[in-house]
C-alpha cells in the first residue's frame, strides 16, 4: 500500500450505485464479502455481522448512519434484516431478499452476461428479477411496464450491432426514458389546472398527512394566507396544490423547529438544562471523558 492509499480499498459497482444510491452500493457489497466468508464456514441464508466489525470497516459512518443506511437497503428489498437498530444492538443480522426467492428462479432464464464480458445482445435477453423489482422500488416502475419495452430495446441495440457488458444497465436507462416519456404525455393530456383562488383551503387528506407529522394545527392554519399570496404573485397553475401545500408547511415548520432550537435571545439558564446529543459527539471526538464532562456540569449551571 502506498501512503495515499494505506489500507484495503471498498469495491462498489457503480451501475448498482446509481439504481440503489452510492451509500447502499457501499454497504451492500461490503455485506455481501462479509457474507461470502461466514457461508464457508455456517452454509447458512442468515448472516451475523458485529457491529464493532461494520465501524471498523467503514470509519467514516458512525452507529446512526449504518442503521440508516441498512434501512435503505432493507426498505428497497435489497436485504431483509431481522436484529434490532444498530443503536441498540451488537450485531446486524440479515440475509439478502435474493437468496429469500432464489429457488423460485427458473435456471432456463437468460441471464445478463457477466460484469468484464462485452457481448451482443441475444434475442432471448431478459433482465434480472434484481433489475425489475429495484425499477419499481426506487422509480414506482411497474414490472408490466418495464418488460413491455423489451422488445424495442432489443431490436435497437441488435440492428446497431454493438457489444457492451453492461446491457442491465442499458435497459434500466432505456426503461426510465420511455417511463419519463410516458409521465410528460400524461402531463399534456391532462385538463387546464385551476389557479388559486383566494378563498381556497387545503383538503382533509392534506391535514391529516400534517398533523400526523406532528405539525401544529393553528400554525398550519396560520400558514395558507402567506401559501395563497406567493402563488399568486407568482402567477402559476397547477393541478397539485395539495402537495405543494405540503411541502410548503413542512419547509416553514423545519424553519420555525430550527428557529426555536437555536435563538440567539439571551435569558438566564435553565436549572435542568442538558447539553444536546450533538455537544457529546463533538466532545467524543475530542477524546474528552463524558462522565468527566457530566460531573462538571452542576458547576457550569
Amino acid at each position: 500500500m502506498t501512503l495515499l492509499v494505506p489500507e484495503r480499498m471498498l469495491i462498489f459497482s457503480p451501475s448498482l450505485a446509481a439504481t440503489i444510491g452510492l451509500e447502499e452500493a457501499v454497504l451492500l457489497h461490503l455485506l455481501h464479502d462479509l457474507s461470502v466468508c461466514q457461508r464457508s464456514r455456517r452454509h447458512s441464508q442468515w448472516i451475523e455481522i458485529e457491529t464493532i466489525t461494520l465501524e471498523q470497516l467503514l470509519p467514516f459512518w458512525d452507529r446512526r448512519e449504518l442503521q440508516r443506511v441498512s434501512k435503505s437497503l432493507a426498505d428497497k428489498g435489497v436485504v431483509q434484516i431481522e436484529s434490532a437498530p444498530l443503536g441498540a444492538s451488537d450485531c446486524l443480522r440479515f440475509c439478502f431478499y435474493n437468496d429469500q426467492k432464489s429457488a423460485t428462479h427458473s435456471p432456463s432464464a437468460s441471464r445478463s452476461p457477466r460484469p468484464g464480458s462485452a457481448s451482443a445482445l441475444a434475442n432471448n435477453w431478459r433482465p434480472d428479477e434484481d433489475l425489475l423489482q429495484l425499477l419499481a422500488l426506487n422509480h414506482g416502475i411497474s414490472r408490466a411496464f418495464a418488460l413491455a419495452q423489451l422488445e424495442d430495446f432489443i431490436l435497437y441495440w441488435r440492428e446497431r450491432g454493438e457489444v457492451s457488458h453492461a446491457w442491465a444497465s442499458r435497459f434500466r436507462q432505456h426503461v426510465l426514458r420511455q417511463w419519463r416519456l410516458q409521465q410528460q404525455n400524461e402531463v399534456a393530456a391532462r385538463p387546464a389546472a385551476r389557479d388559486l383562488i383566494g378563498d381556497w383551503q387545503p383538503s382533509d387528506d392534506a391535514l391529516q398527512i400534517l398533523e400526523r407529522a406532528g405539525i401544529n394545527r393553528e400554525f398550519i392554519d396560520d400558514t395558507v394566507p402567506e401559501f395563497i399570496l406567493y402563488w399568486r404573485e407568482r402567477g402559476g397553475n397547477d393541478g397539485t396544490w395539495n402537495s405543494k401545500f405540503i411541502a410548503h408547511i413542512r419547509r416553514q415548520w423545519a424553519r420555525y423547529e430550527n428557529a426555536l432550537e437555536y435563538d440567539q435571545e439571551p435569558r438566564p439558564i435553565p436549572a435542568n438544562w442538558q447539553p444536546s446529543e450533538d455537544v457529546y459527539d463533538i466532545l467524543r471526538m475530542a477524546t474528552i471523558d463524558i462522565a468527566f464532562a457530566c460531573e462538571l456540569l452542576p458547576e457550569f449551571i
